[in-house]
């Protein structure tokens, strides 16, 4: 199951996205988690040192080792420097499995302990000086895009990703590779501005949305919450003086996280799991080919030299069964 977490900077989205992870994590939960925020904090979020968070592998830096690996032997692409961010698979080539060993998780995942087991924890890489006036940094996410694009997971497997803040998720297809967005919102206007942005997108695309309330304090908040975004309105969290000793370094073991916190949370895991049987794997194809199409048009053909429609396989649908299970 593919969860994404978004929400307007300030939102509190990395802090719920790593407690849900640690959720699954508790659970036994098989759970990858990348950070796709160019802001990187899901590292720290989950425990790690800022030494440690630093240290994190940044995906984008790996990206052609990622590109070379994914075509594998597909005849359509006739090079790793063809594949653009929403190049789509086909037939011959590689497929990601959660469990599995590879040169991609070798060079970009790192093992944070959490109670219940390890997670894989995978990370964009952070928008650098070197950057400024020379690449736009929703390229530093295509290397999570083409993860996304080529990965098979199933039931009980998680991919949770903590997204760049506010709507710049637009700015490519990757907000439909997700079984399930959950949209944090603090009950102000400012809070809910980008869930009627997201939830017009979602709309026409069928993505899955549900608003999680954060920073809810009172009556009153959960009022204008539900004036707001309606039905849509999952659960809300409160303060959590569990998240605050984290925050200050003095992390307590998770199965003291407040009762009510660890419900909404479950409320969280439910949620994703009731939409698996929903799963369509031709339609998800189909968008992502339709993303793919739109991208070579406007950039991607005269960037490569090559027409990358050539790229598009027309027989070649993901599925959980189109890769082996891990061991």
């Amino acid at each position: 199951m593919k969860i994404a977490f978004v929400g307007k900077g300030g939102s509190g989205k990395t802090t719920l996205s790593s407690l849900f992870i640690r959720h699954l994590a508790a659970r036994g939960t098989r759970v990858v988690a990348v950070d796709a925020d160019i802001n990187q904090h899901l590292g720290a979020a989950l425990g790690l040192s800022e030494e440690e968070s630093a240290a994190l592998p940044a995906m984008g830096a790996h990206l052609p080792l990622i590109k070379d690996y994914l075509r594998g032997a597909n005849p359509r692409i006739t090079s790793a420097g063809t594949m653009i961010k929403t190049t789509p698979p086909g037939e011959g080539s590689r497929l990601l499995r959660l469990g599995e060993d590879n040169p991609v998780y070798t060079a970009c995942a790192r093992n944070v302990p959490l109670d219940g087991g390890p997670v894989r924890l995978m990370a964009t890489g952070p928008f650098t000086e070197s950057d400024l006036g020379v690449a736009c940094y929703h390229s530093k996410t295509g290397a999570v895009e083409l993860f996304l694009n080529h990965l098979v997971d199933g039931r009980e497997e998680f991919v949770v990703v903590d997204m760049t803040a506010g709507s710049d998720s637009f700015a490519s297809g990757m907000f439909t590779r997700f079984d399930m967005t959950f949209l944090v919102a603090e009950p102000t206007r400012k809070g809910i501005s980008v869930y009627r942005q997201y939830k017009e997108y979602a709309r026409d695309f069928g993505v899955p949305l549900k608003v999680v309330g954060n920073k809810v304090h009172s009556d009153d908040d959960l009022e204008f919450l539900h004036e707001a975004v309606g039905d849509d309105l999952l659960v809300a969290v409160g303060h959590s003086e569990w998240v605050r000793a984290m925050e200050k370094g003095r992390g307590r073991p998770f199965a003291e996280l407040e009762g009510s916190n660890s419900r909404a949370l479950e409320t969280l895991y439910e949620t994703a799991d009731a939409v698996y049987p929903q799963r369509d794997w031709e339609r998800y194809m189909r968008q992502m080919v339709h993303f793919h199409l739109r991208n070579a048009e406007s950039w991607g053909n005269t960037r490569t030299g090559v027409d990358l429609a050539a790229q598009v396989d027309p027989s070649f649908v993901l599925r959980e069964e189109a890769a082996p299970q891990p061991v």
